[in-house]
């Protein structure tokens, strides 16, 4: 079986394209102009998820990673009181995309430090992991790694407090929840451990690896090995979902390319594969020869 190739959220294209509203410009409404603005971008945003699912059919693309702030304010009340209404509709999405065998895939962003030392910060982590979870619940996704909620490690030198963290979360979350290694805090070996102590899956990236490793090349035993490690961490081995990216001004690059010219022989390997380039749709397309 060759590998699945995912796309990131957006395409290059205008086919893919999300609205969303900063909190200043929302707070210059009245209440009421909250809800009628977040109602309207809440069911755009919705009919542009439809379209992504559409896309990725066409394209012959089985895994779709849903931008973080697909419904901007929805950890706010406004943004609750306003999803009411669209329950049903995010039923159908999410039933379609099952119906159609495509994986979506959500990636917090960097607001979430669950190993942070601040209780502040960690119960606002909290509560933007459990947004995320609820969508995956109105999509109807399943409280496992295929509808993973992926995050980074955090602050360093917390894996104590990370693994206590991650198992105190709800089920809705923990379920769902993998950690991958980056360049900063918590490298691939790091986050391995942790994984194995939390009970979560690891979403191993080849690039972040190299970097933090200061590698030379993807073809660097460890990558083969770290790759076959996280496959360990998985429930279920066929589900296990990797990234890639490659450097923009060199191989050691921690700035994404536009596309991915190399890939680690050892991905031929990795069932699924989140592809981290520019240009998205479009480095996806390049890859379909190194499929096959």
């Amino acid at each position: 079986m060759s590998p699945e190739l995912g796309l990131v959220c957006i395409t290059v294209s205008k086919d893919v394209r999300y609205r969303t509203v900063t909190r200043k410009r929302l707070l210059e409404h009245s209440d009421d102009g909250q809800r009628k603005l977040l109602d309207a971008i809440y069911r755009d945003n919705l009919q542009t998820l439809d379209g992504a699912l559409q896309y990725c059919k066409r394209e012959g693309i089985r895994l779709y990673r849903m931008p973080s702030s697909i419904f901007p304010f929805f950890d706010a009340a406004v943004g609750r009181d306003v999803m009411q209404a669209l329950v049903p509709s995010l039923a159908r999405t999410g039933q379609r995309a099952t119906e159609l065998g495509l994986r979506l895939v959500m990636h917090p962003d960097q607001f979430v430090v669950l190993s942070s030392d601040s209780a502040d910060v960690v119960a606002n982590s909290v509560k933007i992991l459990q947004m995320h979870a609820d969508i995956m619940d109105l999509l109807q996704q399943p409280r496992s790694p295929w509808a993973v909620l992926e995050i980074h490690g955090g602050k360093a030198n917390r894996s104590d407090a990370l693994v206590e963290r991650i198992r105190d979360l709800p089920d809705a979350i923990r379920t769902r929840l993998c950690l991958e290694n980056d360049e900063y805090s918590y490298n691939a070996e790091q986050i391995h451990d942790v994984c194995m102590r939390a009970g979560v899956p690891m979403v191993f990236d080849a690039h972040h690896h190299i970097v933090s490793e200061k590698l030379p090349s993807y073809e660097d035993p460890s990558v083969a090995a770290m790759l076959a490690k996280a496959r360990e961490t998985w429930p279920d081995p066929a589900h296990q979902l990797v990234h890639i990216s490659n450097g923009r001004e060199g191989f050691n690059d921690r700035q994404h390319s536009d596309l991915i010219a190399v890939m680690p022989s050892a991905y031929a390997q990795a069932p699924w594969i989140e592809i981290e380039a520019k240009n998205k749709e479009e480095a996806i397309a390049g890859l379909r020869g190194w499929l096959h």
